[in-house]
């Protein structure tokens, strides 16, 4: 494929910006090469610069259940446009989309909206701390939580121990009380709990890991937490900004049957806008300002764009939605592994629902260590194969592929023909 123009742009990107993108991923660092530069989107399509044309599997990384540019997401935002961008004043939509959270998701009795899933995860981490009156938050490997300073550490930290930064900048005070577990490993969890008992604020999880590919809870795991953090007076908190309204209407908490204390949300509810929202009992939530002592605030928190496109988002979301995605995403892993087999290359899908990966690996793929054996230079090889077929996957062996509504049958026979061709070649 000719991508001249796409090449011009990042050179100049890469003397105005650093890196040449606003978010570090987007750079192609872990496939190598350039990136190219979109300039429209259309269903399970993207365009770039250069007119080339792409089935894409990235869906902006999540909240494109619908596809791109869906008729009915851009005409909510061409009319809320109409009224206005932003007032920093209350308004009519911010409340609708608050009581459409609580009714979808049982755990939530009050929700506050804020601007991203990063914004809502440093939140709700506040929030545990100051209802709880505890320092110590655990999380997992592998589990990334937006770019909170505190979050930010190292995935192979000790269980027992407190982590180290994972990005310059952030001093160690500020991950001093921040415990890092491997996903799946209920016997971690005890130690860590038990080693430091009543200081533990809360433990923070992503129900379904998919910032490292994609792996789910063994059967029992997420039960486990929600026994031992209400055994210990803590807070479980289910970071839910990629799966929220993804994996079913009430989320990973419905499709699993766990009731968190606190959610975070984020992608879906703001159609493609930016948008975050963290919720959890009343008693829990009403701790914020202006209620209680625990102080949020933001200029564009609940503006009108963001709440009417993840209004018009949410309200395309039905039983046949989520069967549809399913069935997509059935064909697809069932195609994939089906092709690996057959060119002997070892390969590990996990999909839950409309989330993918395909590890380049053999064995299966619970935590962290098990994803860390995938073969990054064969997966490389991959991503570019499949991007010269006119497929664009995630830039990194170690992020989640995403299905949309906008992929039917024609879209999944044609990627796996692609899968195909390349497969054979690596």
């Amino acid at each position: 494929m000719n991508r001249e123009k796409s090449q011009k742009l990042f050179a100049q990107a890469l003397n105005a910006i650093p890196g040449g993108v606003n978010s570090p991923v987007r750079a192609f660092r872990a496939v190598g090469g350039e990136p190219f530069f979109a300039v429209r989107a259309q269903g399970a399509r993207i365009w770039d610069v250069d007119d080339n044309e792409y089935l894409d599997y990235v869906g902006t990384w999540g909240p494109a259940i619908h596809g791109h540019a869906n008729p009915v997401i851009i005409e909510a935002i061409r009319e809320a446009a109409g009224r206005g961008t932003s007032f920093g004043i209350p308004n009519p939509l911010e409340v609708e989309m608050a009581q459409w959270i609580i009714d979808a998701v049982p755990s939530v009795q009050k929700v506050r909206l804020c601007n991203s899933g990063t914004e809502a995860v440093m939140s709700a981490i506040r929030l545990a701390r100051g209802f709880t009156q505890r320092d110590n938050i655990i999380k997992f490997e592998g589990c990334y939580h937006g770019h909170v300073d505190s979050l930010l550490v190292k995935a192979g930290s000790g269980a027992l121990t407190f982590g180290n930064p994972d990005s310059a900048g952030v001093p160690n005070a500020f991950v001093q009380h921040t415990l890092v577990v491997p996903y799946n490993d209920e016997a971690a969890v005890r130690r860590v709990m038990e080693a430091h008992r009543g200081k533990v604020a809360g433990i923070i999880i992503e129900p379904v890991a998919g910032n490292a590919g994609v792996y789910e809870p063994r059967p029992g795991f997420l039960e486990f937490l929600r026994q031992i953090t209400s055994e210990h007076d803590t807070l479980l908190i289910f970071d839910e900004v990629m799966t929220g309204f993804r994996l079913a209407r009430g989320g990973a908490q419905e499709l699993y049957g766990i009731t968190p204390d606190l959610s975070c949300f984020g992608k879906i509810i703001g159609g493609g806008l930016p948008v975050g929202a963290f919720g959890g009992r009343r008693e829990t939530m009403d701790f914020l300002a202006p209620l209680g002592p625990v102080y949020q605030a933001g200029t564009l928190s609940g503006n009108p764009l963001a709440m009417a496109a993840g209004l018009a988002s949410l309200k395309l979301l039905n039983r046949e939605t989520y069967k549809q995605l399913e069935s997509s995403g059935e064909a697809l892993e069932k195609g994939l592994r089906e092709i690996a087999t057959l060119a002997k290359v070892p390969v590990t899908v996990n999909r839950v629902g409309s989330m993918i990966c395909a590890y380049f690996t053999s064995g299966s793929v619970w935590n962290l260590e098990d994803a860390m054996r995938s073969d990054r230079v064969r997966f490389a090889k991959f991503f570019h194969g499949l991007l010269e077929e006119g497929i664009y996957v995630a830039p990194s062996q170690f992020e989640a592929g995403f299905i949309s509504t906008a992929h039917g049958g024609v879209e999944i026979d044609l990627t796996l023909r692609a899968i195909e061709k390349v497969m054979s070649k690596l």
